[in-house]
């Protein structure tokens, strides 16, 4: 503990002493998020998160359905962490509940049959709220065959502007990606753009093989000068697409605080710019770090509008999670454009409240829309998504009454006297396919105890109280820390990474934190 004041003291008179100027008159000309307003009210913090209007309860006679796109980012359980960690409360837009609990992984059935990943449903009382039912949907995707391997090209683009100089961010990274070098093949192939005033080809794409010529290139980069984001992503996509591996893995890994400045730097224009450079079947990974000037909406925008993910890294544990434990099936996607709808029958539901995603919300048309771009599912990865429930019969003070309507009626259909609670429909595509699949599931009105539920749902549904009370949701009921540790604490499970027994600490810290204060 005694070490990590002292290692926190130096970080911040180091900023103190070369950086603080250079930030404060960066951010006087830095553009705004739309939305994004900073997390602290000091002039020496500039972070920026996107505004989080929260899902509310809706009523399946007026919104009879819900659609949205799959998420695997993870950026905003590591950022709050770093954040509790330095006894700081995360302000609520910081906290993203889906991407806290994807953050997780959860032991579904691996996938049978034709398509890429298996569907799991489960129901029982939601644990803030026992006259509430929560439902738990998780996708499984299928696993790396890793006899049969597509080749990677790997255009790392690295900012090196001044903003990235503090110990964790630009030596950080380079410790990070010389990890991920390590787990390449020979047939990869890697490449080295970075930007600060300008953007520049440091390497040409080279065989992964010369790991040493790939780590000579890394530790020779520095930090200074301003931020040219825009131009660095053109021309990392420019050598990607030059490099381009035929039914290969082609990707851009964009690491950054997200602070640009210079050139197209404007949170639309990146966001326009990706979108089109998407078309070429290059894919992007975005990869967070530092604090203090961190652009978090902004970069969650991007890594939506690429094809991509997003990723925070606080600590050499989470980079070697980020870059080791789990890249390596990051960047072979098995299923892209994902989307979720789920139809609700309203002579069981009341009303229904999709639990985060606030980000990845379509409407309803746009599922059946094949050029609706949506979320990609990697090979292993688990995607998970709660609804809390408000049964008929229930008085709940989330109800709000609407007026009959005066054209139409609405009324339920002769099939919703069915036993079936909710019809939950997918839709994705193949990596190499523009036309999606379909796959239709139905769940029973039959909710179990929470005792006879599984580990996955107890620990997501922690996971879930756990961003409840952080962002003081008018949704939290009867939530409470000692809730979720009583949860957590029976849903560990193997926990082979100590990510679950990580999350517990948290929470206990958590609740000090908010005792104190």
């Amino acid at each position: 503990m005694k070490t990590y004041a002292l290692w926190l003291v130096g970080i911040v008179m180091s900023c103190l002493l070369f950086s603080c100027g250079d930030h404060r008159h960066r951010s006087m000309h830095a553009p705004q998020v739309a939305e994004a307003e900073p997390y602290y009210n000091e002039p020496s913090n500039t972070e920026e998160y996107d505004k989080i209007k929260e899902n509310i309860f809706h009523n399946p006679l007026h919104k009879p359905l819900s659609t949205f796109s799959i998420d695997v980012d993870a950026a905003s359980y590591s950022n709050l962490r770093r954040m509790l960690n330095n006894g700081q409360k995360p302000h609520k837009d910081v906290v993203r509940i889906e991407e806290m609990i994807n953050y997780f992984d959860y032991e579904y059935p691996n996938p049978q049959g034709e398509h890429p990943f298996s569907i799991t449903t489960e129901m029982a009382p939601a644990p803030w709220n026992e006259k509430h039912q929560l439902v738990h949907i998780g996708l499984q995707g299928k696993k790396l065959d890793y006899d049969n391997l597509q080749a990677c090209n790997l255009v790392f683009l690295l900012d090196v502007s001044g903003s990235m100089s503090d110990t964790n961010k630009l030596p950080l990274l380079k410790s990070s990606l010389k990890l991920l070098v390590d787990q390449l093949s020979e047939k990869d192939r890697v490449a080295i753009v970075v930007y600060a005033g300008a953007a520049g080809e440091v390497l040409p794409s080279t065989p992964a093989s010369e790991k040493e010529k790939i780590f000579a290139a890394l530790d020779q980069l520095q930090a200074g000068g301003s931020t040219a984001g825009g131009d660095g992503i053109e021309l990392a996509y420019k050598i990607a697409k030059k490099n381009l591996i035929e039914n290969g893995n082609n990707r851009v890994i964009l690491a950054t605080d997200g602070d640009f400045n210079v050139g197209t730097s404007s949170t639309a224009a990146l966001v326009d710019m990706i979108e089109e450079k998407r078309k070429d079947g290059i894919y992007l990974t975005i990869t967070g770090l530092g604090m203090g000037n961190y652009k978090d909406g902004r970069m969650e925008q991007i890594s939506n509008a690429g094809n991509g993910n997003y990723f925070y890294i606080d600590n050499f544990k989470e980079a070697k999670k980020v870059f080791v434990t789990e890249m390596r099936a990051t960047l072979f996607t098995i299923a892209k454009d994902v989307k979720i709808q789920v139809e609700f029958n309203p002579n069981k539901v009341q009303a229904y409240r999709l639990i985060g995603y606030e980000n990845r919300m379509l409407k309803d048309e746009d599922f059946n829309d094949d050029k609706k771009d949506a979320g990609e599912l990697g090979a292993g990865h688990t995607v998970t998504a709660l609804y809390e429930i408000i049964p008929v019969g229930v008085e709940s003070e989330f109800l709000k009454k609407v007026d009959d309507l005066k054209y139409q009626k609405t009324e339920a259909t002769q099939v919703s006297d069915s036993d079936e609670l909710l019809t939950v429909k997918f839709r994705y595509k193949k990596p190499e396919e523009d036309k999606s699949r379909l796959i239709v599931q139905t769940l029973k009105d039959k909710p179990l105890s929470l005792d006879k539920t599984s580990d996955n749902f107890r620990f997501s549904a922690a996971v879930a109280q756990f961003g409840l009370l952080l962002r003081d949701s008018e949704f939290k009921a009867q939530a409470s820390y000692s809730n979720v540790l009583q949860l957590a604490r029976g849903a560990k499970g193997e926990d082979k990474e100590g990510y679950r027994t990580e999350f517990i600490q948290l929470v206990q810290a958590s609740e000090m934190l908010v005792v104190k204060k």
